[in-house]
């Protein structure tokens, strides 16, 4: 599975989460920190990414315009620590993994109780 993590959420997440995807990239490591959530949309879309992980919610507006690929999933869980959202990522793993594959749903909204 090919996700790619936006820019709203901190690079450093990266190797916390690595293991769990098999292809994991964050957008300042492609050379989009400065390109506006269309962009990244579109980048995504056009290089085979299956899914978009962002707390952003602009992102949900483009799904519903433009359709997937690629799904988003959308982090609800306010300021959180970098920690504390990739040990909420790797316990939702399977479920978002379960997602990707479905063909049912294009959002995948995680929270943090």
């Amino acid at each position: 599975m090919k996700v790619l993590i936006d820019q709203n959420i901190s690079q450093r997440i990266l190797p916390l989460l690595a293991h769990q995807f098999d292809t994991l990239n964050h957008v300042r490591q492609l050379g989009l920190t400065d390109a506006d959530d269309y962009e990244i949309f579109m980048f995504a879309r056009d290089n085979g990414y299956q899914a978009v992980i962002t707390a952003d919610e602009d992102f949900i507006k483009l799904i519903n315009q433009f359709s997937q690929p690629p799904k988003i999933v959308w982090i609800r869980a306010g300021n959180c620590s970098t920690k504390v959202l990739s040990d909420l990522l790797r316990e939702k793993a399977q479920a978002i993994k379960d997602f990707v594959q479905s063909a049912d749903f294009d959002i995948y909204e995680v929270f943090k109780f």
